[in-house]
């Protein structure tokens, strides 16, 4: 697999100055917690769900989670469960008649082509883990994880017990992705302990914690809210806290910290709209972008650019998305641009090692050595996985490829 693997070589090499690296399910944890990227989310009981991850890795989706959880009605969760092994089957039948294993390196040739997504599985309690591992027989092989919902010290620990007792029986790497969405670590009285526990309860388990994922629509229900689409997720001023308050105690970048993705963007068709569009006109001025512009406000896309932003601002990796319309710009907006890779080889420049302070190549800004050093070397782990942009190439460039393929 690769980001933008689905566009053709000559337009990725016009596009990047350092194209995306290559990389399977059985890359090292840190690498694939980078890659996740737009993670686009499925309700298990589609009953074209192969076909459909099949299509959805050769428009570029490179992470799918197939939900047994809030997507589905009660009473559906026994044929969605009977459903996801017939649908890992037949992914394990293509994946053998077509040769490569999942998550082979090479170009996305259409759906019959595309190497097939990193994939999870949604469940809703720990005893479906080992159960689903046993029916999935053989085609374990083309799952990646499990995605751990309301995740709590206490209640993850079943979880957890239950991915590594899975991964014994089945003699394969399994990794998780908690959620944190419970009304308790959103509660200021109860956040910190919640907080210090799950932290406790990952760590144990470092090695296969892939990822965390915050479950903010859980968030807003618990006080009756829900964001409009031209507001972000940090224009609601109680969700914002939490998110900063995750990042403060499981985001650090002193090594005890996680991947943290960004929250879901619940819309995806044209709303009444209160107030002006958020996307500047002077980015998109050349050529037929200024039509690409009107086509993203009006599909409130505008508002989840704006989010994307400020996802990666506050210290968030990747996304869950729930439209496959989602995943060209979150992905746009991660390719690492000129400038960016450029500060950062600066700054980790082995003359460097001492400190200092030194004019960026662009002369627009200060390259502090030591505090922008974890800057960077996340900037270089998101490069090398997303790629980095030619001097001339911006976002709007990456989000017309991303759209149009």
């Amino acid at each position: 697999m690769r980001h933008f693997g689905h566009i053709s070589p000559a337009a990725r090499e016009g596009l990047f100055h350092r194209e995306p690296s290559t990389f399977t399910a059985e890359s090292p944890a840190r690498m694939l917690s980078v890659a996740l990227g737009a993670t686009l989310y499925s309700p298990a009981t589609r009953p074209s769900l192969a076909e459909d991850v099949l299509k959805q890795a050769a428009r570029g989706v490179v992470s799918m989670v197939l939900c047994l959880e809030d997507s589905i009605d009660d009473a559906e969760v026994t044929d969605a469960e009977a459903n996801l092994i017939r649908q890992f089957a037949a992914l394990a039948a293509r994946d053998t008649a077509s040769g490569p294993t999942a998550g082979s390196a090479g170009d996305a040739q259409g759906a019959a082509g595309a190497d097939v997504p990193l994939l999870f599985i949604r469940v809703r309690e720990p005893a479906q883990i080992t159960d689903l591992v046993r029916r999935l027989g053989d085609s374990v092989r083309m799952l990646s994880g499990f995605v751990l919902p309301k995740f709590t010290e206490e209640r993850g620990r079943h979880f957890l017990e239950a991915l590594a007792e899975a991964e014994t029986a089945c003699g394969r790497r399994l990794f998780a992705m908690p959620v944190l969405e419970s009304p308790e670590l959103l509660h200021l009285e109860t956040r910190g302990d919640i907080l210090r526990g799950i932290a406790r309860s990952v760590d144990k388990y470092r090695d296969r914690v892939l990822a965390l994922r915050l479950g903010v629509t859980d968030f807003c229900s618990a006080y009756g809210l829900r964001r409009a689409p031209d507001m972000t997720a940090y224009d609601v001023h109680i969700v914002a806290s939490v998110i900063a308050d995750v990042v403060n105690v499981l985001g650090r970048a002193d090594g005890t910290g996680f991947t943290i993705t960004g929250p879901v963007w619940e819309y995806f068709r044209r709303q009444e709209r209160m107030f002006k569009p958020q996307l500047r006109r002077s980015p998109f001025l050349e050529g037929r972008a200024e039509e690409l512009r009107t086509a993203l406000i009006e599909h409130d896309m505008d508002g989840l650019l704006r989010e994307i932003e400020l996802d990666r601002a506050n210290g968030l990796l990747g996304k869950t998305c729930i439209h496959p319309s989602h995943v060209a710009p979150v992905h746009a907006l991660s390719v690492v641009s000129h400038e960016e890779f450029t500060d950062a080889q600066d700054i980790l420049s082995p003359e460097r090692g001492g400190g200092g302070v030194l004019r960026s190549a662009y002369t627009n800004k200060m390259n502090e050595v030591k505090p922008h050093r974890a800057w960077a070397e996340r900037t270089l782990q998101r490069a090398e996985v997303f790629g980095v942009a030619r001097e001339d190439v911006g976002f709007v460039d990456l989000l017309a490829v991303g759209l149009t393929n």
